[in-house]
């Protein structure tokens, strides 16, 4: 590992491009589209749209997302883990490689971590104040999952659950949540509507796990792909995907989402592709990089899908 570079020596535009680099700021739809779809569904069913609170809604939730992916870096660090992986496919695993190649310091890593933990607080106890204490129960929730993924003494990925971690917060969580700040009010539709981009997320992970799997397991990071194995892993992710498409289908017939969520299906043949792939390299980490964008495509695709079934629910 390389010595860091002192951040007193650095230039705002190369500490604005570490800052993209470390927060993994292209991977940050994996909110957008949950916070975007609780909102359209609230104004779909309500006729409510606050732009202030999406905006708020949405600041927050990225800032979650990127506190929990600096904090991931900054214990794999500690652990021994991302030191360990050779076998990382950029810029899809392995973290981001900050500290491993010197730019930047474990703790620089730590207090950016905790900034944007603090930044998502400050703007949670606003929603809270705004529009109600169940928003503070959701937060509180989220900002668990989100430290605690790696972090001792919970370390939530070793214990197996981290995948359902995953997919429940960035799927549901994040899409009940939108609504309830819009609306003041839960409901089951936005939660049933956010289990496709639950289980899109979660496939998300899952199929990044499997390049990392030896180093992971080699410092007890002993996710569900780490217990299956890569061979039952990629059947896995073929079950995963299938589950998708299960969601949607038995939502619409049984009238819980809109029927223009079938919208999301159009995703299929790109999720064939992504299958066969996985089926196919999943021991072969350079080979199943296509998979690996092409999962990330399907869930960011997917969701806008049922985002768009919902403006057009409003409309029609």
């Amino acid at each position: 590992m390389q010595t860091a570079r002192p951040a007193v020596g650095r230039s705002w535009r190369e500490r604005a491009r570490l800052w993209f680099l470390e927060t993994r700021a292209p991977f940050f739809t994996a909110v957008v589209v949950p916070v975007l779809l609780g909102t359209l569904i609230a104004w779909a069913r309500q006729g409510t749209w606050h732009w202030g609170y999406f905006l708020l809604t949405l600041v927050g939730s990225i800032c979650l997302h990127a506190g929990a992916n600096i904090a991931n870096d900054y214990f794999d660090h500690l652990s021994g883990d991302d030191a360990a992986n050779v076998e990382f496919v950029r810029p899809f695993t392995g973290g981001s490689r900050m500290i491993q190649e010197g730019l930047m310091s474990p703790r620089e890593v730590l207090t950016e971590a905790l900034a944007f933990f603090a930044l998502a607080i400050v703007i949670g106890l606003y929603l809270t104040w705004a529009r109600g204490w169940v928003v503070l129960v959701l937060g509180l929730v989220g900002l668990f999952s989100a430290y605690f993924y790696t972090a001792p003494p919970f370390r939530l990925a070793n214990l197996g659950i981290g995948e359902f971690v995953v997919g429940a917060n960035f799927g549901i969580l994040v899409t009940l949540g939108a609504y309830l700040v819009q609306t003041q009010r839960l409901a089951w539709e936005p939660v049933i509507a956010a289990i496709p981009v639950a289980c899109l997320i979660a496939a998300v992970l899952w199929i990044n796990e499997l390049p990392d799997m030896v180093a992971d397991k080699s410092v007890g990071k002993n996710h569900l792909v780490a217990r299956l194995g890569k061979a039952r892993a990629a059947q896995g992710y073929v079950a995963i995907m299938a589950l998708t498409y299960v969601a949607i289908i038995v939502a619409v017939l049984l009238r819980a989402v809109t029927p223009w969520a079938l919208l999301g299906l159009l995703t299929v043949p790109l999720t064939i592709q992504a299958v066969r792939t996985a089926l196919r390299h999943y021991a072969e980490s350079p080979k199943l990089a296509p998979a690996n964008a092409a999962t990330i495509q399907i869930h960011l695709l997917t969701g806008l899908l049922l985002c768009l079934a919902y403006l057009v629910e409003r409309l029609v």
